[in-house]
């Protein structure tokens, strides 16, 4: 059960003029109609004493039950303390249960919506519980009813009375819990009994202690118990006055040093001297003038540094303010680098960092020539894509030093938070500006290159998404006057150079991507990762390692070895750490006094770094029916993909295998249907088979494949197992296909070329539209392959078959005089 006491009653009760009894009034007489046996009402945390009216809240069933029963008889009850609060047993445990209790009486009972009964109770009488009696779901009890015992009036019960009621009015007019009433109720109640029940229900006292005072029937005993409770109350009170002084005292010391500071002010005012926040003031007034505010940042300004002096040192707001005033100060507003504009040195800067390249250089020196016609240029926004460890972050610092600017670089990836962009409202505590106006506080300048690093990793989350503050800082329509939340004032961004990176375009937002023009930095290829290592990676390693460059000989073929078989990446990052590993080999030997100069040719690779971690791919020794090489496009470069078709006894079911996905399906379909439709015409078996089961695999089942580029590999591997006719194995095939018969162009072509040359395919067939591609291939490598462009599966059979069969007479002619020469 829940219930409650207040000294009070509370506002339900407070308009029934029957119930606001004076605390002073002798309490109702006990009548002779009270039953013998009465409900024993468990009390959780107030006791019940003669004369006293309490609210309580009633909550569980059971109580609720033994309420409404005695509302509507008798209204009778006895009030007794649990031993246990906590047990909340119903109907209680007899044990738990105090034996001396009050009997109550029932005045008024409200129902509320929360399915809780608030009660007002009125205590009558003291009394003793002397049998219980259980009765469902709460306690019946015989019970005695207990008097005061008469005491004599003397002088000292008297003394005592009144030093009790004097002591209490003293308590009650100190303690802001106690209603000033019982003031004038104690000192109107002379009896000792009555008074020593007023004192025990309304003083703070513990439960124990309040039920020691009922269960004394002795007045004089109560009074001289409540004696020692209200000097301890009365010394607790007066313990609270001095600390409330003491605060009181500390405030009021705090407004005169404020007053003596003010006039500390005004004299050194008279002197010609300043404090330090005077001199703190002046240091920020001047460099605010000297920062060129633009007149919206200097109103801004003006208006802050008002309000700041009119701050006391001491406040919050004070440190606010200052901060603000400090960033409007160190943004640099008007102040910018001066462009070097000289374009062959920007060539040299661009070729001294960075091999090849050459579509990036050359749009760097597009825009440094424009720049150099038209000073108010407003900056281009380039976007970097390509795979990892391609150079785009290292291609911006040289974009930096070419033009002569400073560098900011900003990792966005992980970012989540709106506010990361545009910044915190001055409201929140730690507010700060964006990433954006930090980054050119740290630079100096307003025209830095600016590198927005993996714009393709920006996520979103409650806090909202920075890709929608990015749209206004990479639009040069809208950046002119772009507004961070901190600030709260526009800055021109258009001078800035953003430069932004990612390794896929898929997931940057539409939007955001259109904003932005995009460069595609493509894997390297086996000559230029030569040259970087050569040039650039290896030196670097040999100096990070302090060797010398004569201690560490790479012999060419040992460094393509590295790139062929301990490497396999787009960029250059994993060859970097390779080489780094061989500096550490080197170092030591050196370390330990052995010979200084190491020459490290192919077969000290082994010893040196352990086995190869890859096999290189290449091309298959011997044709086989049913077996195509295909071309396919991973992040870190091109690969051979090689297509397995065969043909088994089944029912007509086209079985596909290899982790293949959805789009690589609908091409074998589609293949199939094409050479259902039209193989007979190539001679390809394809009658009866509601018989068969075609299987097409491709191997490396544990990697996911998808793209419609393998169609026309997949239809040649059904060509060739339907024909029995191989396909030369140096022949690798690359584009979609329709059923129609048409050949549609694909991506990835320099990559997937690069693949098959680093793989040894001599023959090359793509789609005729992707003949533009070929400009982009290095020379070194078209000049090992033969290109065939077809635009239909008609042209691309013949070819085939053809170059097959050419191939086929080669390989036999050689193979005799091979024998020939073995014969002699």
């Amino acid at each position: 059960m829940m219930n409650s006491y207040h000294h009070a009653l509370p506002d339900q009760f407070a308009d029934d003029p029957a119930l606001g009894a004076d605390p002073a009034a002798a309490p109702p007489v006990v009548s002779d109609t009270v039953p013998e046996v009465l409900p024993v009402l468990p009390l959780d945390d107030f006791v019940l004493f003669p004369g006293m009216t309490a609210p309580m809240m009633v909550a569980d069933e059971s109580t609720r039950k033994l309420i409404e029963d005695i509302r509507t008889g008798h209204r009778h009850f006895i009030g007794t303390l649990r031993r246990n609060p906590d047990s909340g047993a119903q109907p209680p445990d007899p044990a738990d249960l105090h034996t001396i209790g009050c009997v109550g009486h029932v005045l008024k009972t409200l129902q509320f919506p929360d399915h809780t009964t608030h009660v007002l109770v009125r205590g009558l009488s003291r009394c003793e519980l002397t049998r219980l009696v259980p009765s469902g779901p709460y306690l019946l009890s015989h019970y005695r009813m207990i008097s005061d015992l008469e005491a004599p009036s003397d002088v000292e019960l008297e003394a005592l009375t009144r030093n009790v009621s004097q002591r209490f009015q003293e308590v009650v007019a100190m303690s802001p819990a106690l209603a000033d009433e019982l003031q004038v109720a104690a000192f109107n109640t002379p009896e000792p009994g009555r008074l020593s029940d007023l004192i025990g229900a309304h003083l703070n006292l513990s439960l124990e202690e309040r039920q020691d005072l009922l269960a004394d029937a002795d007045p004089r005993g109560r009074l001289q118990a409540l004696t020692r409770l209200i000097n301890r109350e009365h010394e607790v009170l007066e313990v609270e006055h001095r600390i409330e002084r003491k605060v009181s005292e500390t405030f009021s010391r705090s407004q005169r040093e404020n007053f003596l500071r003010e006039q500390v002010k005004a004299i050194q005012s008279e002197l010609g001297e300043q404090e330090p926040a005077q001199r703190e003031l002046q240091r920020l007034k001047e460099k605010l003038e000297a920062a060129d505010l633009p007149e919206e940042a200097k109103k801004a300004a003006d208006e802050e540094q008002n309000r700041l002096a009119r701050i006391p040192t001491a406040s919050p707001e004070y440190g606010v303010i200052r901060t603000y005033l400090e960033w409007i100060a160190e943004v640099p507003w008007n102040t910018q680098s001066e462009d070097r504009l000289d374009l062959r040195a920007a060539a040299r800067v661009l070729d001294r960092d960075h091999y090849g390249m050459k579509k990036i250089k050359d749009r760097i020196l597009e825009y440094l020539a424009v720049l150099k016609l038209k000073r108010d240029l407003k900056g281009p926004i380039l976007c970097l894509v390509g795979p990892p460890g391609v150079g785009k972050t290292s291609l911006g610092r040289s974009v930096a030093a070419a033009l002569g600017r400073k560098f900011v670089r900003m990792s966005l990836g992980g970012i989540h938070d709106e506010a990361e962009i545009r910044g915190h409202r001055r409201t929140y505590i730690g507010a700060m500006p964006g990433r954006i106006i930090q980054g050119l506080k740290r630079a100096g300048t307003r025209n830095p290159v600016f590198m927005l690093d993996e714009v393709d990793k920006v996520g979103a989350d409650f806090r909202g998404d920075p890709s929608d503050a990015l749209l206004e800082v990479l639009d040069p329509e809208q950046n002119h006057a772009f507004r961070d939340n901190y600030l709260d004032l526009d800055f021109d961004l258009s001078r800035v150079l953003f430069i932004t990176t990612a390794n896929v375009p898929d997931t940057i937002p539409d939007a955001l991507l259109d904003r932005m023009e995009t460069l595609h930095l493509p894997g390297y290829t086996h000559l230029e990762k030569r040259e970087i290592a050569r040039r650039h990676l290896l030196p670097r390693q040999i100096e990070a390692h302090g060797l010398r460059a004569d201690d560490l000989n790479l012999a060419s073929d040992a460094l393509d070895r590295l790139i062929d078989r301990y490497t396999a990446e787009a960029g250059v990052r994993e060859l970097d750490r390779v080489l780094a590993a061989l500096c550490r080999k080197t170092a030591r030997r050196r370390a330990e006094g052995k010979r200084r100069s190491a020459s490290i040719a192919p077969r000290r690779l082994k010893p040196l770094l352990g086995p190869p971690p890859y096999e290189q791919d290449a091309a298959e020794r011997r044709a086989i029916a049913g077996v195509v090489t295909g071309l396919a496009w991973t992040p870190v470069g091109g690969e051979l993909l090689f297509i397995e078709a065969t043909r088994m006894a089944g029912e007509g079911r086209l079985i596909l295998t290899g982790s293949l996905g959805d789009v690589m399906k609908e091409s074998a379909r589609a293949a199939l249907s094409y050479l259902r439709s039209r193989g007979a015409r190539y001679g390809a078996d394809t009658e009866a088979d509601d018989k068969h089961d075609i299987h097409i695999h491709v191997p490396a089942g544990a990697i996911p494949k998808d793209g419609p580029s393998a169609g026309i590999g997949m239809l040649l591997a059904l060509a060739s197992l339907f024909t029995r006719r191989a396909i030369r194995p140096d022949l690798a095939v690359t584009g979609e296909i329709t059923l129609r018969g048409r050949i549609t162009p694909v991506g990835g072509v320099k990559e997937k070329v690069i693949a098959a040359s680093r793989g040894g395919i001599r023959h090359v067939m793509l789609p005729g539209r992707n003949r533009k591609d070929l400009e982009e291939i290095p020379k070194e490598v078209r000049d090992r392959i033969t290109f065939k462009f077809v635009n239909s599966l008609d042209q691309a059979l013949r070819y085939a078959f053809e170059l097959s069969e050419t191939g086929s007479r080669e390989s036999g002619t050689r193979s005799s005089a091979q024998k020939k020469r073995g014969s002699k």
